[in-house]
């Protein structure tokens, strides 16, 4: 394939630019996502996954429980995690102990 640059308009280059940029980037999606299965099926065949043989952690799913529940509104709720809500908080200034919100 012969391009010749001269005879092609600035949005005729970005066009073929953009292009070939997709066109690179789904090539290397490609190759690794079939690296990636040949190792694993590798790995089966050895009778381990591949987080095993890496020492990766398997990934958890799922939400945390709620560890803290408002007084008077049981639908708002508080796992313990990160900051803590306005009405925790307000609690806490009350003098109050977080474990009187405990579940």
């Amino acid at each position: 394939m012969n391009i010749d640059f001269d005879k092609m308009s600035l949005k005729e280059m970005r066009d073929l630019r953009t292009k070939l940029d997709r066109a690179i980037n789904s090539y290397e999606d490609r190759k690794r996502r079939e690296a990636l299965a040949a190792i694993e099926e590798a790995a089966r065949e050895h009778g381990f996954n591949l987080a095993e043989l890496t020492g990766a952690k398997p990934r958890r799913s799922g939400s945390v429980a709620p560890k803290y529940v408002h007084p008077e509104d049981q639908t708002m709720t508080w796992t313990g995690r990160g900051r803590k809500p306005r009405w925790v908080q307000e609690h806490l200034e009350q003098g109050k102990s977080l474990e009187d919100l405990a579940i």
